[in-house]
């Protein structure tokens, strides 16, 4: 199977690293989409930055809002050991992912209909970045690390719904998105 291509961490950031969540708000509320990634490569955060956004559940991962406008969703995802998410799709909106702590297992599926063929798998750590977008096809995350894991997720566009696949069904289903906590980092 081939490896997702995915960006690895800078070991080399430099002084215009982003080293907090509000730093992070205020460039993406300036920035055009196209400078996404850009900004996603300056990251430089650790689970200090993000702990006290954090909620658990022994059930699933959570996702806390922490900023939502009509340009743009940041959610932080924490994940307990083996939490995985269903396939799914990312509602026509792009995704990058930056991931805090921990050590995940990507895979991208190619879909046809509700046929799913599995094209890469990739395992990623702290620091480095993934991008999906559904002309790609879908995916699922899972922490496969030891430890409570990270992972912040930026959409271009808020997701209000998006496509998961049921197992039970054997099929895809439109799942309107929530969140488990709500935040505002800026005004």
């Amino acid at each position: 199977m081939e490896k997702v291509k995915h960006q690895q961490s800078n070991n080399n950031k430099s002084d215009e690293s982003i080293t907090s969540l509000t730093q992070l708000v205020e460039a993406l509320k300036s920035a055009p989409v196209e400078q996404y990634i850009s900004i996603s490569n300056k990251l430089d955060l650790s689970q200090d930055d993000v702990l006290s956004y954090a909620s658990w559940s022994d059930e699933s991962y959570t996702r806390n809002c922490l900023e939502l406008n009509d340009k743009f969703e940041l959610i932080l995802l924490c994940w307990e050991p083996g939490q995985i998410t269903p396939i799914h799709d990312h509602g026509g909106e792009e995704c990058w992912v930056y991931f805090v702590n921990s050590q995940f297992q990507e895979i991208i599926y190619e879909k046809e209909g509700d046929n799913l063929t599995k094209s890469s798998k990739a395992i990623v750590t702290h620091g480095d970045i993934s991008y999906m977008s559904d002309f790609m096809g879908v995916h699922s995350l899972q922490n496969i690390g030891k430890n409570r894991g990270f992972s912040l997720h930026l959409y271009a566009k808020p997701i209000t719904s998006c496509n998961v696949f049921n197992d039970d069904l054997d099929q895809f289903e439109l799942v309107e998105m929530n969140y488990d906590t709500q935040i505002e980092l800026t005004n």
